[in-house]
């Protein structure tokens, strides 16, 4: 084999590879895309067999138009992209995940939301919650305990164009007071029980939805509603699994 074949062999596997890693993004993209497809018929089919979890509310399909439209895969670590589209909670790093979208868009659909509305979210974790509630609503605003968490979530949503999330690092128990009152408030982690303030934070007439119970205790999600008149109304919902609310509290 002469040197000049040796030279040509490694300039072609060169080319390929260039090529290669040319062409990778868009198929890339366009299979995320209809990996996001199939997972929110998946994730639709699996709340219409959940009618009792879902009534009295009907399942909105601009939630589900929402969630379609979020790129999923560009708030998973790398290592873990190819997954993004499994209907399963994802580790983020720092003892965290990423919700299962079915999750997700239950209580997101829960909240009941309205455009004009403003929104709490405690718990950022990797951004994506924050995202799809950006889609339906005019404001976000979201606390992170986790700094480094914190600084990726705002990182991703600015890149990813959702400039009506707004960010910061902070202890979510005692809420957001600066930006009070919320016409809804989510809360992506677990809690042995409703913080106060948060309850005080949220309008009459708003709704919340948050994970109750311990690490070791079986935890429900429970909606809690505020009437008008400022009395609180509870309704235990499920079993789910979060992964706990942390803080001086």
């Amino acid at each position: 084999m002469t040197l000049s074949y040796l030279r040509r062999s490694l300039v072609f596997l060169l080319l390929i590879a260039i090529s290669a890693l040319s062409l990778s993004p868009g198929i890339a993209q366009e299979n995320f895309e209809q990996q996001r497809e199939a997972l929110i018929e998946e994730v639709a089919e699996d709340l219409r067999r959940s009618e009792a979890i879902l009534e009295p509310t009907e399942l909105d399909p601009r939630v589900l138009r929402a969630m379609k439209t979020v790129p999923r895969h560009e708030y998973v670590p790398e290592k873990h992209k190819h997954q993004a589209y499994r209907n399963r909670p994802l580790p983020i790093g720092y003892g965290q995940t990423i919700s299962q979208p079915a999750i997700v868009a239950l209580m997101t659909n829960l909240l009941e939301l309205e455009p004009s509305d403003k929104v709490l979210e405690i718990g950022t974790g990797s951004g994506y919650q924050a995202a799809v509630l950006a889609e339906l609503v005019d404001q976000v605003f979201s606390i992170e305990i986790v700094p480094e968490l914190a600084e990726r979530a705002a990182r991703d949503l600015k890149r990813t164009g959702y400039n009506n999330v707004t960010t910061r690092q902070g202890d979510g128990y005692y809420g957001w007071e600066e930006q009070a009152p919320f016409d809804a408030i989510i809360v992506t982690a677990a809690a042995d029980h409703i913080p106060p303030r948060l309850l005080k934070q949220l309008k009459p007439g708003g709704r919340m939805v948050i994970p109750v119970g311990s690490r070791f205790m079986v935890q429900h999600l429970v909606l809690v509603k505020k009437t008008e008149d400022s009395d609180i109304l509870t309704e235990q919902l499920l079993p789910v699994q979060f992964v706990p609310l942390t803080g001086e509290h």
